[in-house]
């Protein structure tokens, strides 16, 4: 058991804060650690150096998606550009350093490149003891998330083992887990049960967008498009914290003339999106490492919409590859894409075997078991 243990984040982006969390539950379900403490690095370092970090990557995400993933591959040059990157960060995040010091973790563990990149130059300076283990939270990983001192590397599947061997990375410190995930995720729920409970059908064909990732981006076109869908089904739109949007997709729902085939059900904030994916059988939107690998871990086929250039279109690469996604590129498609799947149940029945077959519902109690090791 540990004494002290420091899970380190960084909110650009919700997946990182969500994946630190699973590995916090976990260290608490499995008693692995008197005490537990999660953090965004983003709270010790300065005003300018945070807006920088999370809300020009939230503003790039809505507004200029081609220029992230340009940004994304010109950074992807492993070894190349860490110098430059390390000046800013340590003029930066000085707070941070001295949250490290005075902690005292007995292991840190970094679902976010910027803390890594920083307690290994520590670690190389000898201003720390321990170097961190670090959990990457896509399917492919970046040059971003390489550093020279560090206790073991996380992946999520067994190319990303390899790629990382090929950069230098040595076979005995990388271990293939999965993106960890909340536990509540692993837990099977009946879908008659749950379709009951949220007021769904139990016959339909049930369609989960999660509205939210989509931020501006066209999620009325998204709902325009299922409408035209050809089988009986139900849509449910998941808009979060946003009721601005939910107000917007309520209204689209009300205005449009709806299909006799198609119900779309638009839901707020819920604390039960576990529940929603398990009453159904698509799950529609952009793949996110965590949302892609809760839905796996659900059973979900994932069908693919707009993924942000750069780490999603490389998160889409692998899913395809692994036949567990169809992808839609052009929205007026998306509800022929859809019915050509649901017509195909052989087609379907494969995908369903190859997301079982891909699935880490365990993901973060295997990465804690291994530090415990």
């Amino acid at each position: 058991m540990f004494n002290r243990v420091l899970i380190l984040s960084a909110s650009a982006g919700a997946g990182h804060l969500r994946a630190a969390e699973a590995l916090r539950h976990a260290f608490i379900k499995l008693n692995a650690a008197r005490e537990v403490r999660h953090v965004d690095t983003l709270d010790y370092t300065n005003k300018v150096f945070r807006h920088l970090y999370s809300q020009t990557y939230l503003e790039m995400v809505n507004s200029a998606p081609e220029m992230l993933g340009w940004l994304y591959d010109y950074l992807d040059q492993p070894w190349k550009k860490e110098r430059r990157r390390l000046a800013l960060d340590r003029l930066n995040t000085r707070p941070f350093v001295k949250l490290l010091k005075q902690y005292k973790a007995d292991i840190t563990i970094c679902t976010h490149f910027l803390p890594a990149e920083i307690i290994s130059w520590l670690k190389a300076k000898d201003r720390i003891e321990r170097p961190p283990a670090i959990v990457v939270t896509d399917l492919d990983v970046h040059a971003m998330w390489l550093c020279h001192n560090y206790s073991r590397y996380f992946v999520p599947i067994e190319e990303t083992r390899v790629h990382l061997e090929k950069l230098g990375i040595p076979s005995a410190k990388i271990s293939v887990t999965g993106i960890p995930i909340d536990p509540i995720f692993a837990q099977r729920k009946d879908r008659a049960e749950m379709r009951r409970k949220h007021g769904l059908k139990p016959d339909r064909t049930t369609i989960l967008v999660s509205a939210g990732g989509f931020g501006a981006g066209p999620i009325e076109h998204v709902i325009t498009s299922l409408m035209d869908l050809k089988h009986p089904a139900q849509v449910v739109a998941i808009a979060g914290r946003n009721e601005e949007l939910r107000a917007r997709l309520q209204s689209l729902v009300t205005k449009t003339k709806r299909s006799s085939k198609v119900e779309v059900n638009v839901v707020g904030y819920t604390t039960e999106m576990d529940e929603y994916m398990s009453a159904s059988d698509l799950i529609l939107g952009k793949p996110g490492g965590l949302t892609t690998s809760e839905a796996l871990a659900k059973g979900l086929v994932l069908v693919i919409v707009n993924p942000i250039p750069g780490q999603e279109e490389r998160n889409s690469d692998h899913l395809l590859e692994e036949g567990v996604a169809i992808r839609c590129n052009n929205l007026p498609a998306l509800a022929f894409k859809i019915d050509g799947l649901l017509d195909d149940q052989k087609r379907l029945d494969l995908m369903r075997r190859n997301v079982k077959r891909m699935a880490r519902p365990d993901s973060a109690s295997e990465i804690v078991r291994e530090l415990v090791k």
